[in-house]
């Protein structure tokens, strides 16, 4: 009975850790939020600025704000008529984390592959000076 709860528990951690990693990586994947992102990086924005300065809609940019507050990224605070939108909670390092692993395995293959490379040089090194005698 233990491990079934246990497993329970497994599932909805995996689960609520995949939708919070799709969350993340879907708000990054385009430009323009990635360009919010830096722009409230610099300091807080309200929608209107926001859509002003990337030449959109209100509509258009609260959409992207919109992806960018479920992941966490940002967050907004309305004050009377004006939204005004700040860097989030969220710091991304499961994400980092995340893609540190890959980088250590893509590293790990490159460093394989260079030795292949340096082994295939000294061979050829090797046929050209036995041609030369």
């Amino acid at each position: 009975m233990h491990t079934g709860r246990a497993f329970s528990i497994l599932n909805y951690m995996v689960q609520r850790s995949s939708a919070h990693f799709n969350a993340s990586f879907a708000a990054l994947a385009d430009a323009t939020r990635r360009g919010v992102l830096d722009q409230l990086a610099r300091g807080d924005a309200s929608i209107t600025d926001l859509a002003d300065r990337f030449e959109m809609t209100l509509t258009g940019m609260k959409k992207h704000v919109g992806v960018l507050e479920l992941a966490g990224l940002v967050t907004t605070e309305k004050v009377g008529r004006v939204r005004t939108c700040r860097i989030g909670p969220c710091r991304l390092e499961e994400e980092m984390a995340w893609i540190a692993r890959y980088r250590r395995v893509w590293d790990a293959r490159f460093e394989a592959l260079e030795g292949v490379i340096d082994e295939l040089k000294r061979q050829e090194k090797a046929r050209g000076r036995k041609k030369r005698k």
